[in-house]
């Protein structure tokens, strides 16, 4: 299950993507043309139409996104899942079936895409990201093939982004002690642990856990932060900082984000899907 977290201190949702890119088809010779072109993507919704400029330093997302538009894919898309002060989501093909009865969220079209994370591409409002599974499914933070978020969010503190910091990089340090640990090699560590939690042994436990971040922790390259920029925007326009580093960002809504805050607005059921569909109506590429 893909999994977008809501509230960094409180709430993890899921969410669902899936599949594996293949980047010698996407990398033809079109493509490459492609990602060095400013392009632009009219998205007609049934709350009105947003314009989205796709980035391209996140060419594998780009050429991806717009070989689906291409070929109408999203067109008849619903928005199955949104949160206000949160995000909106779309691309589960299920959601073009109308009498469709199961949960929507489960399924994508296409292979999964390895992510682009791009520092200055940030989780601000009007942001277009990739939804995908969860970490314990998806250590390497693939993309889903065809479901996508437009981000809401609200505005946050400095107090509030420095304390986002210090978990994300808490959550970057687990994971990489977990990698650690279930390496064959490392098994005695892992017993070792086991030992010290069952006789309570915290301050051996504590030394143990001193010495793994010793060999797995580098400061300077897993150290995360809020670049002055994104603190500002963060501060000032809003958006869902906490995932920043997690999911990739691959475009922004350049015309249109009221649209984003009256779909974000809507009355929704239990697992928050809209009560009134709220359907893509067309994507085509703007001229």
């Amino acid at each position: 299950m893909i999994s977008i977290t809501k509230n960094i201190f409180k709430v993890q949702r899921s969410i669902i993507l899936l599949m594996a890119i293949n980047i010698n088809t996407l990398f033809s010779q079109e493509s490459t043309q492609t990602i060095s072109e400013e392009t632009y993507i009219n998205m007609e919704t049934s709350l009105g139409m947003v314009t989205i400029k796709l980035y391209n330093k996140t060419p594998l997302h780009k050429i991806n996104f717009l070989k689906l538009v291409k070929e109408g894919f999203y067109d008849g898309v619903k928005f199955h899942r949104v949160i206000k002060g949160f995000m909106a989501q779309a691309g589960d093909p299920n959601s073009k079936i109308n009498d469709f009865n199961g949960q929507l969220g489960q399924k994508s079209f296409g292979e999964t895409i390895p992510a682009e994370f791009i520092s200055e591409y940030i989780h601000k409002k009007g942001a277009l990201a990739a939804a995908r599974m969860g970490d314990n499914a998806n250590p390497e933070k693939k993309s889903s093939g065809s479901q996508f978020y437009l981000v809401q969010g609200k505005t946050y503190s400095e107090l509030q982004l420095k304390q986002m910091e210090q978990k994300i990089n808490q959550q970057q340090e687990n994971g990489l002690i977990g990698k650690f640990l279930k390496k064959s090699e490392n098994v005695h560590y892992m017993n070792q642990i086991k030992y010290c939690q069952q006789n309570r042994l915290n301050d051996s436990l504590n030394m143990l856990i001193q010495e793994i971040k010793s060999q797995v922790i580098k400061e300077e390259e897993n150290k995360f932060s809020f670049s002055k920029d994104a603190i500002e925007t963060y501060k000032s326009i809003g958006g869902t900082p906490f995932l920043d580093n997690g999911y990739t960002v691959f475009g922004e809504v350049v015309e249109g984000l009221e649209i984003i805050d009256s779909i974000c607005s809507v009355p929704t059921l239990t697992g928050d899907v809209p009560v009134k569909p709220l359907i893509i109506l067309s994507t085509k590429i703007k001229e």
